[in-house]
């Protein structure tokens, strides 16, 4: 258990900033960073006023799951300075992007310096809120990338955001206006009739609905028309499966209450995914400049698959279909050409997210798109050899889409030659 965070008063030497990468890179390879953790924690007791520090604290401890901690860091931080600096490992940098992010735990952000960790790119982070946006001086920049995801806390910024960065002299990639389109309920909305696709609509449902619905006083049928047991349920603002479950029964609910704390859910059908050998296949692939890249492939024989927990570490059977996967992804691309483009098309974001799989019948099953899913090329290359070759293919397709925006811009901004 990490203690509890309060600042001091004395100034100790300065921190380089550095970002979510480090720490992803050292959990994914089963590293304990608590050590250092309890360090940047000691030095900032003592510590008044070096923001890359507090930072540089609040991810750490965010990563170890100290969310309150976390938070609390991170308001430390900010309230001491707006923007961190991510300096790209080539200098001179081919591009300098301003990534504007919002206060708040992993998911608030995309994590873009994972995807582009040492590249080329030099990164400046910089938090906004309703009440300051752009109004703080901001670091000469080439473009910028909202990173900003849907939520109920970031919704009032995307307006105003838009507002603010309609006649930006730069290039924005994920227009603000853009993004809301991702969030749970609005996305299954959007691409409800898109031709290839299929997603289950996310119902909002509110604890008070449930718990009339445990107690027999409406049927599933009256409060969600034209759904059946078994149903999918997790609270509203969770990622990473947090409170993801299969109710199968009625009688299951109470359960499920009993250990969820929130206020609100989303419900939603299930599908049943499997393939013909019982196993469940998810895929993870991003739309970048809307073309289609794959980021992993996990099958576990639990409907609920994530990669962590898949045995893709620890199965090389697991691990040649992933490869497998990789190779033949043109194929799987093209049977799937429509239902990508119908996504790019109806959110009009530059890069973005999608976790899917198959429908029994071929369509392309979608769980969720988000800009903000974690894609990165950290995986041990012992045991991911297939990997490295395909996760630059992304990294390059952003920085190639970074490139030629950057480029348009300077092109159309050129004074006119006689």
């Amino acid at each position: 258990m990490i203690e509890s965070v309060e600042a001091g008063g004395n100034q100790t030497a300065g921190m380089d900033f550095v970002g979510l990468a480090p720490f992803l890179r050292m959990s994914i390879a089963g590293e304990d960073f608590q050590p250092q953790t309890r360090e940047m924690l000691a030095a900032a007791k003592i510590t008044e006023n070096d923001a890359n520090l507090w930072m540089n604290l609040a991810t750490a401890l965010l990563c170890l799951n100290e969310h309150k901690l976390g938070l609390a860091a991170q308001a430390q931080a900010i309230g001491m300075q707006r923007t961190y600096f991510l300096p790209a490992l080539q200098q001179l940098a081919a591009a300098r992007l301003l990534v504007l992010c919002m206060a708040g735990d992993l998911s608030a952000n995309a994590p873009i310096d994972c995807l582009l960790e040492n590249m080329d790119v030099d990164l400046y982070f910089h938090y906004v809120s309703p009440r300051t946006l752009l109004d703080y001086p901001l670091p000469e920049h080439d473009a910028v990338f909202i990173a900003i995801s849907a939520s109920d806390e970031s919704a009032p910024l995307f307006g105003p955001l838009a507002a603010v960065l309609a006649d930006w002299p730069k290039p924005v990639i994920n227009l603000p206006q853009c993004v809301p389109t991702t969030e749970r309920r609005s996305a299954s909305l959007l691409l409800q009739d898109a031709p290839g696709l299929e997603i289950c609509q996310a119902h909002r449902v509110d604890r008070a609905a449930l718990e009339s619905l445990a107690a027999g006083e409406q049927s599933l049928e009256a409060l969600l028309p034209g759904h059946s047991f078994p149903v999918i349920i997790r609270p509203v603002g969770s990622h990473g499966g947090r409170g993801l479950d299969r109710l199968d029964t009625l009688q299951a609910i109470p359960a499920y209450l009993a250990v969820e704390s929130d206020e609100e859910f989303f419900v939603s059908r299930y599908v049943d995914y499997r393939n013909a050998d019982g196993l469940f296949r998810k895929y993870r692939v991003a739309l970048v400049d809307g073309l289609p890249y794959a980021c992993h492939m996990a099958l576990s024989s639990n409907w609920m698959v994530h990669y962590v927990n898949a045995e893709m570490y620890e199965s090389q059977t697991r691990r040649a279909e992933e490869a497998r996967f990789f190779e033949n992804f043109g194929a799987f691309a093209r049977r799937h050409e429509a239902a990508f483009a119908a996504i790019a098309e109806r959110t009009g974001l530059d890069y973005v997210g999608i976790d899917c799989s198959e429908t029994q019948d071929g369509r392309l099953l979608v769980f969720e798109i988000d800009h903000a899913m974690v894609v990165h090329a950290m995986d041990s290359e012992e045991l991911f050899p297939h990997k490295q070759v395909h996760m630059q293919k992304v990294r390059e397709a952003f920085r190639r889409m970074l490139l030629l925006r950057v480029a348009a811009q300077a092109q159309a901004q050129a004074p006119a030659t006689v």
